[in-house]
């Protein structure tokens, strides 16, 4: 099945900002929100569990155009598997921070040493 999409790379390097924010379509949920001091921000808008919500999905141009469409496509099978990808985001998050906070540091080897 081959999508017809509406952003190209060069319409995105030659967006201009607005006096208010506004978005550029891709199709499936996935776009471009442009502020208003011109920064390019990915958003995929889906539903889940009868609640609308939106993944952010990063800057551009860090985050290319090909880039977005991946972690686009790639948060579609997530909601086809039954899992919201912004929860797992989220879940993922929660164990790197705990994983952080129960490492050791030299601060704390060095007090244990010193005591």
């Amino acid at each position: 099945m081959k999508l017809a999409f509406a952003l190209t790379d060069t319409a995105l390097r030659r967006v201009k900002p607005r006096v208010a924010p506004f978005k550029l379509a891709d199709g499936g949920g996935l776009h471009a929100l442009i502020h208003t001091s011109g920064s390019v921000l990915w958003r995929y808008n889906y539903v889940y569990a009868g609640k609308a919500k939106t993944l952010a999905l990063g800057q551009y141009p860090a985050i290319s155009l090909k880039e977005a469409r991946q972690l686009h496509q790639e948060a579609k099978r997530s909601l086809k598997r039954g899992i919201d990808p912004l929860e797992a985001r989220q879940a993922v998050r929660a164990d790197l921070e705990a994983a952080r906070a129960a490492r050791k540091t030299f601060k704390d080897a060095a007090a244990g040493w010193r005591s």
